[in-house]
């Protein structure tokens, strides 16, 4: 059995979608739960084993699974016949892990410290800035509609998400690479779901 812990707007929307577009959705089970949120409303639900009380939360049977990235490994690889991972021997395999990487290492902490006002030179130089994240991301969508080519995979589906959530930081190639990506039918589905039980 799996369940994912879900608190709907939250960064567990994203593995909600992966699940609809993995065609998953009736082979693991959606807990809702609250959370704690940055302006101080909600709260630990005791219902979620998270130590942290956070979400994303995966279990199945019995093993404890976190981190969005790992989540979205986890399970693009447990479906594979959605096509949404790149297997053990394609030659796009060390490109596919290394976005899943360079989100959680890099991505998310260049994001976060700017949606707290933090800068400092050892942060830049340790973790890089946005602009440098903007290069980065537009460099690998020149000439192509996604992350490896011409095909949608799950690294896409994580690395556009903080775009989807905070908003397009307005470079064309980014931006519509980030509409593309919320066009497919899991991002609307996590939506919709989002909005009926909302938080």
């Amino acid at each position: 059995m799996i369940t994912l812990y879900h608190s709907p707007n939250s960064r567990s929307t994203r593995i909600l979608g992966l699940l609809k577009d993995l065609d998953a959705l009736d082979r693991v089970a959606v807990e809702v739960v609250t959370i704690e949120r940055e302006d101080g409303s909600g709260a630990r639900d005791p219902r979620n084993p998270h130590p942290d009380g956070k979400v994303p939360f995966l279990v199945q049977d019995g093993q404890p699974i976190w981190e969005s990235s790992a989540i979205i490994q986890h399970l693009a690889e447990l479906f594979p016949e959605a096509g949404l991972s790149v297997p053990v021997g394609d030659p796009r395999r060390g490109a596919y892990l290394s976005w899943l990487a360079w989100y959680a290492g890099v991505v998310e902490p260049v994001l976060v410290l700017k949606f707290l006002g933090i800068d400092h030179p050892g942060l830049a130089k340790t973790f890089r800035t946005e602009a440098d994240l903007k290069a980065r991301l537009a460099t690998a969508l020149t000439d192509r509609p996604y992350l490896l080519g011409d095909r949608y995979t799950a690294a896409d589906l994580l690395l556009h998400s903080p775009y989807a959530w905070f908003g397009k930081p307005g470079v064309p190639a980014i931006d519509a690479w980030v509409e593309r990506c919320m066009d497919r039918p899991g991002a609307r589905f996590a939506a919709e779901f989002d909005a009926k039980h909302g938080a």
